[in-house]
């Protein structure tokens, strides 16, 4: 079953560039595979290159509704899937007294008492979705689990109910940061895409869109300077997002160049931690880039 949002990989590119996503080949052929094929996309890669931007762009262009599901240490069946509104069914007991308990039981559990949460949504949702389920990889692997039957047969089983599919298969993309192994059940029910840092072209295709007003040669100069911050041994490499960051940090204080104050005075932009800007510091030579 296919989401048929896409003609070719070229529409692809054209249709997220016109959103501000510049996609290389190799997003754009794996974004319209997985719509093409309906698979799921698994996108892994460090934090801040546009995993979750990717979601988002294919949102934009294609007018579907995002459903996010936002992955984190302690995510349960409850936050994923669905749960019961166990506050109205205490009501609706006590109101139903003198009733048999089977009367009660068919009542409490139907769709007026059910709550559904993001993965149950996007399954159900009978218009264009997207659903992103955001750092899978922070989730604990029991939750996994959960996944294998949305991701494999896009149904839900809600013992009370029945098995639940989907009429309209969603867009499915899940983001990794890779702290963590995913498994290969899961990986086999999914298209694979690595986005690791831009080579230096797109970056500055990137920044030039993002951060307008930036004159090219200084645009050319941060995208330079943040390669040779990558090339160092540092505890967090600056992301994408930074780039843009510090490129609007420049803009802000009218730096038509970079000399060695305005970087020493601006790495806190890029570089979240001491010892990196310490480093960055004492090993940058900008007369390099």
């Amino acid at each position: 079953m296919t989401t048929g949002f896409f003609s070719s990989v070229d529409d692809v590119a054209e249709k997220l560039a016109a959103t501000g996503y510049l996609a290389s080949p190799a997003v754009a052929t794996t974004v319209f595979l997985a719509d093409r094929l309906g698979k799921p996309l698994l996108v892994e890669g460090p934090a801040g290159v546009g995993k979750t931007e990717l979601a988002k762009a294919v949102t934009e262009v294609t007018g579907a509704r995002l459903v996010r599901l936002q992955c984190y240490e302690g995510v349960d069946e409850s936050r994923a899937l669905y749960e019961w509104n166990h506050a109205k069914q205490l009501l609706r007991i006590t109101a139903g007294r003198g009733e048999s308990w089977d009367e009660t039981r068919t009542d409490i559990f139907g769709e007026e008492f059910l709550l559904p949460r993001p993965l149950l949504t996007a399954i159900r949702s009978d218009q264009p979705t997207v659903l992103l389920i955001d750092e899978t990889d922070k989730a604990d692997v029991e939750v996994e689990g959960l996944l294998l039957e949305v991701l494999s047969d896009f149904q839900i089983t809600v013992p009370e109910l029945g098995t639940i599919r989907a009429s309209r298969r969603p867009f499915t993309v899940l983001t990794s940061n890779a702290s963590r192994e995913l498994s290969e059940a899961l990986r086999r029910r999914c298209l694979f895409l690595h986005i690791g840092f831009p080579e230096e072209e797109l970056e500055r295709r990137i920044v030039t869109l993002k951060v307008p007003g930036l004159d090219s040669a200084l645009a050319a100069s941060v995208v330079r300077v943040v390669g040779a911050l990558r090339a160092m041994d540092l505890r967090k490499a600056p992301s994408v997002s930074e780039t843009i960051d510090w490129a609007r940090t420049l803009l802000a204080l009218g730096a038509d160049r970079l000399d060695e104050r305005i970087v020493r005075e601006t790495l806190g932009v890029l570089l979240k931690h001491q010892e990196d800007i310490t480093q960055a510091a004492a090993k940058l030579d900008l007369d390099a880039v």
